[in-house]
């Protein structure tokens, strides 16, 4: 899509670029040049700017997808030591067998 349009107005700079250079754009109406000539560039800037914005979110999906161990390409054979503790006070059930949570 992004192409598409960066070709629109490459067409329409020509165009009017033509068409200044024959007179038959009047003067006054001239900024359609900078118009065109800015919507090229955007378009440019878009070609080159979305695929590294794609790129760069697939690589940061494929570092959330990996195990924490597993992120800097190291496999780890040993388990983990970090804490599990969530900083919760309330007691699950499974470490206080037959009370309950609620008050």
């Amino acid at each position: 899509m992004t192409a598409a349009i960066t070709a629109a107005w490459a067409i329409a700079l020509v165009a009017v670029g033509v068409a200044s250079v024959t007179g038959i754009l009047p003067p006054d109406t001239r900024w359609w040049l900078w118009t065109c000539a800015a919507g090229l560039c955007m378009g440019l800037f878009g070609l080159w700017y979305v695929p590294r914005l794609k790129n760069s979110r697939a690589r940061a999906a494929a570092r959330r997808s990996l195990p924490p161990g597993q992120a800097s390409g190291q496999f780890s054979a040993e388990p983990s030591s970090e804490s599990r503790d969530s900083g919760s006070k309330t007691v699950s059930s499974t470490e206080t067998p037959g009370s309950s949570t609620r008050s």
